[in-house]
């Protein structure tokens, strides 16, 4: 689709009130499952796609309605999805024990200014990553393809079939949970036994979510993951237990101690030096993107005609909202720690901390939209980011205050924590804002309309993200953290990160076993860079081993095999129907699906927790049907998954019904 002509864009409804309004219901949808996702598998979806689906398929109901309206819809929507990924720091606050719960305007604030000032750091970037760049953007030219198709001739009928896909996926999924949480079946398998001299695990949660999950980030990713499940479960777990464990009796707690204590700390080594190769191969794009940016600049500010699909939000606005933001963060920071042991050093540490949030926030908008348009925002290592992020902080305050211990000790990571949240809002957005302004340039937005969209975006999810988490928090508690349950949410990363940053204090962290799994990770390094140029197309991204060594198998097994159901999927799209895209769009429709629908009852569920101060408030059998639940749980499991997806692909080719006869 071209861009409109000034005459036509005269009329062309873009940002629009109705627009705002949907986007922000939207948004509470996508919000609260992409949080929950996040906490309980360390892993969050990609909202652009199943966003605009939606979308179209309400404002058809409306009079001159448009693609580039649309597309609004979808960006506020995305980018307030996308900063639901704060889970990844800010739980760390609760696990170390400073925080208790999450306090609704601090925490509101820090999505808030993070978000915004990732919004303004990606506005330079636009022109050198994304209209004057060759990266693909997966899913900004996904998203503009699902756009175009839902305002052509048969777009009306395209959106209906997206929008039945998506919730018989969300409603299949939902049901299990449902089944799940009534304890009539299992949400999970799990098997521990000896290998060796020491011991490992096997299992997975019965989660039509991972599979989703898996769907989406595809083989690559998936292969990657079971080959850092072998490393971790099948070499280094039974290993590290040698002769650790008890001689007679249950090894699960030993062998799961282990792992927590001694594997995934490995696995955070993998995933730091991969965090770092990747940051150290787009450097010289990014530079030489920056300063074609800013070239573009000059020419615009001599006077030079710029199209309407061409205009930014001046820079003027944005370098000053850069700078007004550091006032509101320097008081939120001041109010974290002006109580606290740090009070009387505050201010060296104040200004040490709003440099490093204005420096390392440039970089890490600069990397993050980088690495999104190589790969996708789904498959960014945002997460990886993340812990670079909190490590390099950790490491600088060190080196300005010094180490301190007992209450000092613990002030200083909750410090330190709070502030790397402000930078990975940063992270989180400038992920997103790019492929989402890509999808833009396709369908021929407005940019700074888009722009003003992504603000509106941060908004909804700012005062959204916080009761959800605190809701979490108060039904399930994330595991390591005080009083925890058994059900306790894992909240992978943000348990890895409280972990470093105490480690770094307290001069416990265990930095041998980082750096082995940082040779690990350099080795996985060589062989994906081999099969990169040996082979062309296989690959076996370093991140994504580095993920399937750190978290627990149980979270993680389901996702390659959701990855080789899309795989099969995919392939029966492209050998038996005539528009195979369009199928493979529905299969990625049923995926997030699944996502969306046990996420929300996730959510659900936990509003049911919280209520009734009971731990399994829908149980109807008792432990004494836990072997009949497996058998019916794996049984039931198998067969819903085999029904949804022969229901979509029957749906699909009624498509290529519809269209012939249109077309007759």
């Amino acid at each position: 689709m071209s861009a409109a002509s000034p005459a036509e864009r005269s009329v062309v409804r873009e940002l629009t009130i109705r627009g705002v309004v949907i986007g922000g219901l939207i948004t509470l949808v996508f919000t609260a499952a992409n949080v929950y996702l996040g906490l309980k598998v360390g892993l969050t979806f990609a909202t652009s796609i199943p966003a605009a689906v939606i979308s179209m398929a309400v404002l058809r109901y409306f009079a001159d309605h448009s693609v580039v309206e649309n597309n609004i819809v979808q960006t506020i929507a995305s980018a307030a999805g996308t900063l639901s990924a704060i889970i990844f720091v800010l739980p760390g606050l609760v696990i170390v024990g400073w925080w208790t719960g999450f306090p609704y305007w601090t925490t509101m604030a820090v999505c808030l200014i993070g978000g915004i000032l990732g919004v303004a750091y990606s506005i330079p970037l636009r022109r050198a990553l994304v209209t004057g760049s060759d990266l693909p953007y997966p899913e900004g030219v996904a998203g503009a393809e699902v756009l175009r198709v839902g305002d052509s001739t048969e777009g009306a009928e395209e959106n209906r079939r997206g929008l039945r896909v998506i919730i018989a996926g969300s409603v299949a999924a939902a049901g299990y949970s449902l089944l799940a949480a009534l304890k009539v079946v299992a949400g999970s398998l799990q098997k521990v036994f000896h290998l060796g001299g020491g011991g490992t695990m096997v299992g997975s949660s019965l989660s039509l979510a991972l599979i989703g999950v898996g769907h989406l980030v595809g083989l690559s990713v998936g292969i990657a993951m079971v080959v850092g499940l072998l490393i971790s479960f099948g070499v280094l777990l039974p290993i590290k237990s040698s002769g650790h464990l008890p001689a007679h009796g249950d090894i699960t707690d030993a062998v799961s101690g282990i792992f927590a204590t001694d594997v995934r700390f490995i696995g955070a080594g993998a995933i730091a030096v991969a965090a770092i190769w990747t940051l150290l191969k787009i450097i010289g794009p990014i530079i030489r993107g920056i300063k074609e940016s800013m070239v573009s600049n000059r020419a615009r500010q001599s006077g030079a005609e710029i199209e309407m699909t061409e205009r930014d939000m001046p820079i003027t606005v944005v370098v000053s909202i850069v700078l007004l933001s550091l006032i509101p963060i320097g008081l939120l920071l001041w109010g974290f720690a002006h109580d606290t042991e740090l009070q009387g050093s505050l201010t060296g540490i104040l200004v040490l901390s709003l440099i490093f949030v204005l420096v390392i926030g440039l970089v890490v908008a600069a990397v993050c939209g980088y690495m999104a348009g190589l790969i996708g925002s789904s498959n960014s290592p945002i997460s990886g980011v993340g812990i670079l992020v909190v490590l390099a902080a950790a490491l600088l305050i060190k080196a300005v205050h010094g180490g301190g211990s007992g209450a000092d000790a613990e002030a200083l990571v909750a410090y330190t924590i709070f502030t790397a949240a402000i930078v990975f809002g940063v992270a989180t957005i400038s992920n997103d804002n790019l492929q989402d302004l890509k999808t833009g340039q396709l369908v021929g937005s407005t940019p700074w309309k888009q722009q003003v969209a992504l603000v509106i975006g941060v908004v909804f999810g700012s005062l959204v993200i916080p009761p959800i988490m605190d809701l979490m928090n108060n039904s399930f508690g994330f595991l390591g953290a005080p009083g925890a349950g058994k059900d306790a949410l894992a909240a992978p990363q943000a348990s890895l990160i409280s972990s470093l940053a105490k480690g770094v204090f307290g001069d416990s962290l265990d930095w041998g076993l980082i750096g082995l799994g940082a040779a690990i990770g350099v080795v996985v390094i060589i062989v994906d860079e081999v099969l990169g140029r040996t082979t062309g197309k296989l690959r076996l991204p370093p991140l994504a081993v580095g993920m399937g060594m750190y978290l627990p198998i149980s979270l993680t097994l389901m996702i390659p095999i959701g990855a080789v159901i899309g795989m099969f999927y995919d392939r029966w799209a492209d050998r038996s129907t005539t528009n195979p895209e369009r199928v493979k769009r529905l299969g990625i429709l049923v995926a997030t699906g699944f996502i969306v629908g046990e996420s929300l009852f996730g959510v659900l569920l936990a509003a049911i927790v919280a209520g009734t101060g009971n731990d399994e408030p829908l149980a109807v059998v008792g432990d004494g049907f836990l072997h009949w639940s497996e058998g019916l749980g794996a049984i039931l499991f198998v067969l819903l998954i085999g029904a949804v997806y022969q229901w979509t692909r029957k749906i699909s080719t009624s498509g290529d019904r519809v269209a012939t006869d249109i077309k007759s």
